[in-house]
């Protein structure tokens, strides 16, 4: 593998000294691009975008051609891993995921097998090793998995939900029934993620999506417990380096101290949480990363600018933050600002 040319990102992850504060978005090969949108209608649609590893090397590199970012994420879906276990993952538009077989009883969820990333998501792993050949060095390239808990959510709902009514009502009716779906996703996950990280991933982030769903109770036994299984099972020193792993729970701010525990290098953090704030709870135990909201790219540049110089304020000096949006970037912005907003970054945090 070739020499990293620029490894800010995976130093800022590790709280070691860097030039200036990296940065990369959420959801950055996506469709606010015109060149994104160019190849999902060559491809015909999302998963035959996902599902094709050199499609998915071209829209992973499109951001970097336009940007200075600091990092290349997998282009692909949290949802693989339940369309590997067969539940038959589709896409409605407008309406989000959708599943043909939920999970819903016992039978359901016994006649799940933790996957073979090798054997059922091949394009993944194929996809890795193409981006990582292609990069060359450039920047690392980030690897992601969702969490059990929101993996949960989508495949006992069938699809996107605004109350988890049926998760939820598992989880609290059938207890050991969820523990049972959500350790085999766990081990899963453990196996994805590595599998990604022996194709080239360097550094992997977990996406607990719906974590903040959850009550302070139920957050630490069917979500954060899950997390800190995965933490402790996978690779996380590879080609002479640390491989960084990254917990992401939307809305989890009130539990950054236990998100802390799990061994993970760095924490990210959505729009909610104050940097400052943050910074003081876990202290040098963990980086930071994020947190500005992704609405205020529909601002103007002039604004999106004041927006980054006061994350980068709140921060502070010393190392230990990756800049990035509370969560996705959203479809409908216009790219010349989200390009305004890397390069405030770089311009505000330089040395």
């Amino acid at each position: 593998m070739s020499e990293l040319k620029n490894d800010r990102f995976l130093r800022a992850l590790l709280r070691q000294p860097v030039d200036m504060t990296p940065v990369w978005m959420m959801r950055q090969a996506g469709r606010y691009l015109p060149e994104y949108r160019a190849s999902r209608a060559k491809a015909g649609n999302f998963m035959g975008l996902c599902g094709n590893p050199e499609m998915a090397c071209e829209v992973t590199m499109q951001p970097l051609e336009r940007y200075p970012l600091d990092a290349a994420i997998l282009f692909s879906d949290i949802l693989t891993i339940p369309d590997a276990m067969g539940l038959g993952l589709y896409f409605e538009t407008g309406e989000g995921p959708k599943f043909k077989k939920p999970v819903r009883t016992e039978a359901d969820i016994n006649a799940l097998k933790i996957i073979d990333p090798h054997k059922d998501l091949p394009y993944v792993v194929d996809a890795v090793s193409l981006i990582r050949r292609e990069l060359n060095g450039r920047v690392p390239l980030i690897g992601f998995s969702g969490s059990p808990w929101t993996l949960a959510t989508y495949m006992i709902e069938g699809g996107s939900s605004k109350d988890f009514r049926r998760a939820k009502q598992m989880m609290y009716n059938t207890p050991e029934l969820m523990h049972q779906l959500l350790d085999t996703l766990a081990e899963s996950v453990i196996v994805y993620l590595n599998a990604q990280i022996e194709a080239g991933a360097q550094a992997v982030q977990i996406f607990d999506t719906w974590g903040g769903a959850l009550s302070h109770v139920a957050y630490q036994e069917f979500s954060l417990h899950y997390m800190n299984k995965i933490v402790a099972g996978l690779i996380r020193e590879r080609e002479g380096r640390r491989v960084p792993v990254i917990l992401f729970t939307k809305g989890g701010g009130q539990w950054l101290e236990s998100m802390a525990d799990t061994g993970a290098d760095a924490l990210g953090l959505d729009w909610t949480t104050d940097m400052s704030q943050a910074r003081a709870r876990v202290g040098d135990r963990v980086a930071l990363q994020g947190n500005m909201d992704p609405t205020i790219l529909y601002a103007s540049p002039e604004r999106i600018r004041e927006e980054v110089k006061r994350i980068l304020g709140s921060f502070g000096p010393g190392p230990g933050h990756v800049f990035n949006l509370g969560h996705g970037i959203t479809p409908e912005v216009d790219p010349e600002h989200a390009g305004a907003f890397i390069r405030a970054v770089h311009e505000f945090s330089s040395c």
